[in-house]
């Protein structure tokens, strides 16, 4: 029966063209390496080297051999790896890419998701908002990540819609919610938005002033905060309103500000929520379960994106 030993010592014996060179490089004694040469041709029933001198040539069915060798001793690297990589997700460290709302509604519920599933793993969930964990993604530092996504962010990326989140209208007073929020009240009602310092790259409010550009409006904002959480804590005391995620919304809502309604915008507007990675990219175990997981979590929240399943499935 053929081994892997066999066939390490054959591919040896072949580049070198010298049992002895073979045998140094292998760290095995000479006799050693011609005793698996003679059980790999008695195995096969061929002779695989003439001997010339000190050294040793290949035959016509050594040449045959090498290609299906060097394959079978790469399939088992791979397998070993496979193995390996699946083994470090066990006690290593995962680290994924999630926008800073997103993990308001789901981030704790992945965490328990991930633990579940291996309990002596280490998470990291990196990012504020969707332009600084691509930003983290492009520079390599991140495999995969969700962020939100209101347009085709660049070449040499997968990017896999998952979710559309619904933008909502909140406020303290419950007049003003109680029809769907149009372009012109929007335009000028009294608002406070979250991420202010990514203002320009953030796709709810790149969303927002789409729908306010469309219809001869310009966007504006009394208050500027970092934060969602501050946003809805300032609705709450009645000093302004607010454009969220509902899922956000529902997960902030009953415990920062009890007393405030919310309506849907006119016409509907919804973040997109994407997974991304670089193209062509061989994802790691550990990638593709935050993948698998991220992407139940978020469609369980929010509204899936119709006939997109689970894009990867972890080990």
């Amino acid at each position: 029966m053929l081994s892997l030993h066999q066939l390490r010592c054959f591919l040896t014996v072949y580049e070198f063209g010298s049992l002895t060179a073979a045998a140094e490089e292998l760290g095995h004694a000479q006799p050693s390496v011609s005793g698996q040469i003679r059980a790999l041709e008695k195995s096969l029933g061929v002779e695989l080297f003439a001997r010339i001198g000190r050294g040793v040539t290949p035959t016509t069915a050594a040449e045959a051999l090498r290609p299906h060798a060097e394959r079978t001793l790469e399939a088992a690297a791979e397998a070993r790896r496979a193995v390996m990589a699946v083994s470090a997700i066990e006690t290593g460290t995962i680290r994924f890419g999630m926008f800073g709302t997103a993990r308001l509604y789901a981030g704790a519920q992945l965490i328990a998701d991930v633990l579940a599933r291996h309990p002596g793993v280490r998470v990291e969930l990196v990012g504020q908002n969707s332009s600084d964990v691509f930003d983290e993604l492009r520079r390599g530092r991140l495999e995969a990540a969700m962020i939100a996504v209101p347009r085709v962010l660049s070449e040499g990326m997968t990017v896999v819609p998952v979710a559309h989140d619904e933008l909502v209208y909140i406020s303290a007073d419950p007049e003003r919610t109680r029809t769907p929020i149009t372009a012109e009240q929007l335009a000028h009602a009294n608002i406070v938005m979250p991420e202010t310092t990514f203002r320009a790259e953030d796709s709810t409010r790149i969303v927002l002033r789409q729908m306010l550009h469309e219809t001869g409006h310009n966007p504006k904002t009394r208050i500027e905060v970092e934060d969602v959480e501050t946003a809805v804590e300032l609705v709450g005391m009645g000093l302004a309103d607010t454009v969220i995620p509902r899922g956000a919304a529902d997960q902030l809502l009953p415990r920062l500000a009890p007393n405030a309604t919310l309506a849907p915008l006119e016409p509907r507007q919804v973040d997109t929520i994407a997974i991304v990675h670089r193209a062509n990219a061989r994802l790691s175990p550990a990638a593709r379960l935050m993948i698998e997981l991220a992407t139940k979590r978020i469609q369980s929240i929010a509204e899936p994106v119709p006939g997109v399943p689970t894009p990867y499935r972890a080990p």
